[in-house]
């Protein structure tokens, strides 16, 4: 897998001060996507060990809240795969932090019916989640007022929440998580 950048004082995608991994790939194509460079999976630097360690001691200083995925896609299913072991090993690492995670495809009709990628991949993700950010960028839909997202389809969704009760459950944009 590959990644675009990391931005290791992300305020833009989630609460508090962040460490942002932005991976390379999507097959969604929005249109007027706000990083359509992301789309290839060539595009970037090879996603190491030492990109990994890297990121694990940029999330150490107290004014780090959380950490957030996002890209291209962290749910095509090659950039699945290589982010599991490294998604488990940072949550146990920080279990005390957020993690968000924004992707095009929605929760319930590609992520938890196995349409979208290997489903012990995507499970395996979600269950280090807190927060997810779904559905695809609409540019028809773009509203500015929105906070940590683009357009009115998107939701963000309290991943935890979601899974033990198997229903949607809304972050209400007051709770910092």
């Amino acid at each position: 897998m590959n990644y675009a950048t990391i931005k290791y004082n992300d305020i833009s995608n989630g609460p508090g001060v962040r460490v942002s991994l932005y991976v390379s790939g999507c097959r969604n194509h929005c249109k007027n996507c706000f990083n359509p460079e992301t789309w290839n999976f060539e595009y970037g630097e090879p996603f190491t060990k030492e990109v990994e360690d890297k990121i694990i001691e940029a999330m150490k200083p107290a004014h780090i809240k959380g950490f957030t995925l996002l890209g291209g896609d962290p749910f095509e299913p090659e950039n699945a795969k290589a982010l599991v072991p490294f998604m488990k090993r940072l949550r146990k690492i920080y279990p005390q932090k957020s993690f968000w995670c924004f992707t095009g495809y929605d929760y319930e009709r590609d992520l938890l019916t196995g349409k979208q990628g290997d489903p012990d991949d995507v499970m395996a993700i979600l269950k280090t989640l807190d927060v997810l950010v779904d559905g695809k960028f609409v540019e028809s839909l773009k509203d500015l007022n929105l906070r940590f997202k683009g357009s009115t389809n998107q939701r963000t969704i309290l991943v935890q929440q979601s899974l033990k009760t198997d229903e949607v459950v809304l972050w209400d944009n007051t709770t910092f998580i």
